[in-house]
């Protein structure tokens, strides 16, 4: 079958949900981009940083932007920086949605913002959401009053009147460009074993370390923009948030997710929640960016994370944050290398990066070292060449007696990338001792400069005729 080719979200329209906490913005984005992407639960102030998406509507697609809702606070603080980030995005929109809780009435905070909401001189479009029955459709006649037209009733939750939100939508996009001459897409020709391994599209990226390490301020240093909210207050990103990076060559899609604290401590159903997403981002991605606060050195919290990615089989780039406020620079680099190499020897010789996201000093070495490690996950040994080390190997430390019988391992292969993964072949080789997969796979590292990703090693053994006799 032949793949489906990826959706240019750079040139599709942008259509902004917004209004004030509570009104089902999130509901709403995940019924129109058709799954549960934005967290949702019944607390005001759950979406912080703004959450993107595509959608298709009509038979057109467009870029989706779920917001942080509208409120009055001082710019400095949380709330002000999430209305900021809102407005931002609304500056941006082709078409806005203004929603409004039917149920509730019309609040101040609405009429305040539809009227701030009127000055953009952008296309709004009136959502008297939770509008279900009788009741909530009368109630969201009371919406003319904010003086934006016609309110659409419908219910995100339910789906009520979501079909019909869709043809509001399309009706009120602007035209679509026509090319001059449309090029047919192809996929991506096979690449040749004396090729460079590159990706076929975007290199999938996850942000993940310890609340308040600096991962939403890196995000946005990579961006160039003040894209995620960010602050002193520790946990502040709720949700994961992609967002799509293009650095020369190569198309990146970045995952922030929420701090990871230890599980004791997690008690909140929200927490819980976030928790859930930076873990399912995490699956999702090829290359993880353990950010650590290099001014704390390593917890055993981000030795967990750490084990997490390995148990993924993730490739990992080693992030250390906050380095010009590093005193002694080498002492800390040893002593973070040290504790990752002695808890977690899958680690040993992951790539380390050293910068400040604040500053943005030296943060240009992030993604090079992103798309090394991306390298080193999708390698490929040569059989003839696997097999020659394993023979030097066995002839090096001969395997190991099990009950009183030397194992007997005949050859060895690689399975498959993304880790790499390998298997080894001969008479009751699944009796292998752990010791012993742990000489092979350091050999392995070494050997072929397969430096900090997770190496599988697998073990097949053969039929012995003889065995029941």
């Amino acid at each position: 079958m032949r793949p489906l080719p990826p959706v240019p979200t750079g040139d599709l329209p942008v259509v902004v949900i917004a209004g004030r906490p509570n009104v089902g913005k999130s509901t709403l984005f995940n019924r129109l981009v058709g799954r549960r992407q934005a967290l949702v639960a019944d607390t005001p102030g759950v979406t912080r940083d703004r959450k993107e998406g595509v959608a298709l509507v009509r038979g057109r697609h467009i870029r989706l932007i779920d917001t942080a809702g509208l409120e009055e606070a001082a710019p400095d603080s949380l709330f002000g920086r999430m209305r900021a980030s809102s407005e931002s995005a609304v500056q941006e929109a082709d078409l806005i949605l203004f929603c409004i809780d039917a149920r509730a009435g019309i609040t101040p905070a609405d009429e305040h913002f539809a009227q701030w909401v009127r000055r953009q001189n952008r296309p709004v479009l009136l959502i008297a959401n939770k509008a279900e029955g009788r009741q909530g459709t009368a109630a969201a006649l009371e919406a003319y009053a904010l003086g934006l037209g016609d309110p659409l009733g419908l219910s995100a939750e339910h789906g009520d009147g979501v079909t019909d939100l869709m043809w509001e939508i399309a009706e009120r996009l602007p035209p679509e460009k026509v090319e001059e001459e449309e090029e047919a897409w192809t996929p991506e020709p096979e690449l040749s074993e004396e090729e460079e391994i590159r990706p076929t599209g975007p290199l999938k990226v996850t942000i993940v370390g310890r609340p308040n390490a600096g991962k939403s301020t890196l995000l946005n240093t990579l961006l160039g923009e003040e894209r995620m909210i960010t602050g002193p207050e520790p946990g502040l990103t709720r949700d994961s948030i992609a967002v799509t990076l293009h650095d020369g060559d190569d198309t990146f899609e970045i995952v922030d997710t929420a701090g990871l604290r230890k599980k004791a401590r997690i008690d909140e159903t929200l927490e819980k929640m976030s928790v859930s997403a930076s873990i399912e981002a995490l699956k999702m991605a090829e290359v993880a960016v353990l950010v650590l606060d290099a001014t704390l050195g390593v917890h055993e919290q981000d030795l967990q994370i750490a084990r997490l990615i390995e148990r993924e089989g993730r490739a990992c780039v080693l992030a250390l944050n906050k380095w010009d406020a590093v005193e002694d620079r080498t002492a800390t680099r040893k002593a973070i290398l040290d504790r990752l190499s002695i808890s977690l020897a899958q680690m040993r010789g992951v790539p380390v990066v050293t910068f400040s996201a604040l500053t943005g000093s030296a943060v240009h070495k992030l993604l090079p070292a992103v798309r090394d490690a991306w390298t080193v996950w999708n390698a490929r040994v040569p059989t003839g060449a696997l097999n020659r080390w394993f023979e030097e190997m066995l002839e090096r430390h001969q395997p190991p007696l099990v009950d009183g019988r030397r194992l007997k391992l005949r050859y060895m292969t690689q399975v498959k990338a993304r880790p790499p993964t390998f298997v080894v072949f001969g008479t009751r080789a699944e009796q292998m001792p752990d010791d012993y997969k742990r000489y092979l796979v350091n050999g392995l590292r070494e050997e072929f400069d397969l430096p900090g990703v997770p190496i599988r090693l697998q073990t097949r053994g053969t039929k012995n005729p003889y065995a029941n006799n």
